[in-house]
């Protein structure tokens, strides 16, 4: 019995008698209840009864016995409501007329979809019933049925029966095509714009393909916006014009990193871009990095071929200096490259390039003229925006020189990449990283130092001095490595918004003709996830190294 009482604010449910799925939804409708309305008096008791009706109703079942019962009243301002719930014989879906008429009949993807509806003999949802009733409308839309309307949309429930009867009658007409692409305030020229289009003049309308064009538009980075319309005012013989509205990025972009670590100290890294040039498209870009060990500047220049998205040349122009206690360099290179994209997200490139050489070795200077022709095959994918909480990254890459084309030694060099990157739930992320290189001559002391290989530091073994792992010779001179492997696992927990802390492991050699004698080194650090990209603060140790103490990193940029 329900027995009105003093006012009580603060009123909770404890409900019975129903499944998980039903006391869900009645839980719903319940919190819909305004906390001013939650006096105890019969003005409550019948909207109690209303929300726990229209929630059992919402999944199939109208004639449920509901009792109630206070307990737990320690005051007039808190007390518990026992909701104990017979839900009843459910209502069955009797009969389910779904029509189609129209193109959209013999259209596939709409026959999918209704292969999704209720079947006869399934408890009643309300829920599934409006999906399937919007669903098709909003499949419609999307595929370009444009005059499409129902003629019938009625559920009908007989409660005394125990029965209910979906009708659905949908009349979708015509299938509109796509028509006249129309460009708007482009920079670009139009025919290098309808190399990205995902669609042709006549093909049937989906709003797939047009978001796929907009987004290949934006991929570009030739325009700081790009809104892509369907004009449906402007319909006219089953024909939708689309409407394409640009705004061209700056001529100019600057972008900054930054970064320290105790080995090296300051880092800086200037990045100078043309989005475009002129209106074939053509970008330029010039990256600057300052360190006290290496200091380098390259250039690119980079040329659109007919399929703007996916075939490109690119030539390069680059100087380096390197000063690294018992080893230094500069070095010229220059290359000229051709780039294939595939919708599988690899891609490859060819390429030749000239690298001039002046180094040092034992205090002897070593000059070095080689041409290298290589190729490379890449993918990067990430899902989740600057810190992805998916992705990898593979890269490969092979070169060789020989004295069929004027080079003073013969090898073959190896260079491979991988990376990825899982999240198990919101609050956890994990990393794996490995690199492996390799270098095959009988010349070992002709190749140039920026071929072979040595490791530590940052982004290779932490806890280590920069390229501080490697062979040395009886004077203790680093001599570089032969063969390099380099690994990296990492573990991040999320402390509150997006500070993450992290802890990681890192190992790896740089060797020749021995076994490599693996270093490792372990460590913590701290993850922003800052609005331009993940800034990162470490501190490690290696394991091995038992002379030195721990070191410091600090870097800006993307972990892919």
């Amino acid at each position: 019995m329900w027995i009105p009482l003093a006012a009580v604010a603060d009123v909770d449910f404890d409900i019975r008698g129903l499944d998980l799925a039903l006391e869900a939804n009645v839980k719903v409708y319940l919190n819909s209840i305004p906390e001013h309305e939650r006096w105890l008096n019969f003005h409550f008791q019948s909207r109690v009864t209303e929300k726990v009706s229209e929630a059992l109703q919402a999944l199939g079942y109208y004639e449920p016995i509901i009792m109630f019962m206070i307990k737990d009243r320690t005051s007039k301002t808190d007390a518990t409501v026992v909701l104990d719930i017979n839900a009843g014989a459910p209502i069955l879906i009797g009969d389910v007329d779904v029509e189609l008429i129209g193109e959209a009949s013999a259209d596939p993807v709409f026959t999918k979809l209704l292969e999704t509806a209720p079947k006869e003999g399934d408890v009643l949802n309300q829920g599934q019933y409006g999906a399937l009733k919007s669903g098709i409308t909003s499949l419609a839309i999307r595929r370009g049925y444009f005059a499409a309307k129902y003629t019938l949309a009625r559920l009908e429930v007989a409660p005394g029966l125990r029965k209910a009867y979906i009708r659905l009658h949908f009349n979708s007409g015509v299938r509109y095509h796509f028509g006249e692409v129309i460009y708007n305030n482009s920079q670009i020229n139009d025919l290098r714009l309808d190399s990205l289009l995902t669609f042709q003049e006549g093909d049937p309308y989906s709003i797939n393909k047009l978001g796929m064009f907009n987004q290949d538009l934006s991929n570009t980075g030739w325009f700081s916006s790009v809104l892509v319309e369907a004009g449906i005012d402007d319909m006219h013989d089953n024909r939708v014009p689309i409407s394409v509205s640009l705004s061209p990025a700056p001529r100019n972009l600057l972008e900054t990193g930054l970064g320290y670590s105790r080995d090296i100290g300051t880092r800086v890294k200037i990045g100078w871009a043309k989005p475009w040039i002129n209106n074939l498209g053509h970008t330029f870009n010039t990256e600057l990095y300052i360190s006290k060990p290496k200091q380098t500047i390259e250039s690119t220049y980079k040329i659109p071929l007919e399929n703007v998205q996916l075939e490109y040349y690119q030539v390069q122009l680059g100087f380096k200096k390197s000063d690294n206690k018992d080893k230094s360099s500069r070095e010229l290179t220059t290359s000229v490259s051709r780039h294939w994209k595939y919708n599988t997200g690899w891609q490859h490139s060819v390429y030749i390039r000239w690298l001039y050489s002046a180094y040092t070795k034992a205090n002897v200077l070593h000059i070095s003229n080689l041409m290298l022709p290589g190729i490379n095959f890449s993918r990067v994918r990430s899902l989740g925006g600057a810190m992805p909480s998916w992705g990898d990254k593979q890269s490969i890459t092979f070169e060789v020189a020989n004295s069929l084309w004027g080079t003073h030694i013969k090898f073959y060099r190896v260079i491979g990449q991988t990376a990825w990157i899982r999240s198990k739930n919101d609050n956890s992320r994990r990393i794996a990283r490995l690199n492996v290189g390799c270098v095959f001559t009988d010349k070992f002391n002709s190749v140039p130092p920026s071929l072979i290989f040595f490791v530590g530091g940052d982004n290779s073994i932490r806890g280590y001095d920069y390229e501080s792992i490697s062979p040395r010779d009886v004077y203790s001179n680093r001599v570089g490595g032969s063969y390099m492997a380099t690994g990296t696992l990492e573990y991040q927990y999320r402390i509150t918004g997006n500070w993450w802390a992290a802890m990681f492991i890192d190992a790896g050699d740089a060797w020749r003709d021995r076994n490599p004698s693996w270093k490792t080194s372990g460590g913590v650090g701290v993850r922003w996830e800052s609005p331009i990209g993940p800034v990162r603060l470490d501190i490690a140790h290696g394991i091995e190294n038992t002379m030195d103490t721990f070191k410091f990193y600090f870097s800006l940029g993307p972990e892919l």
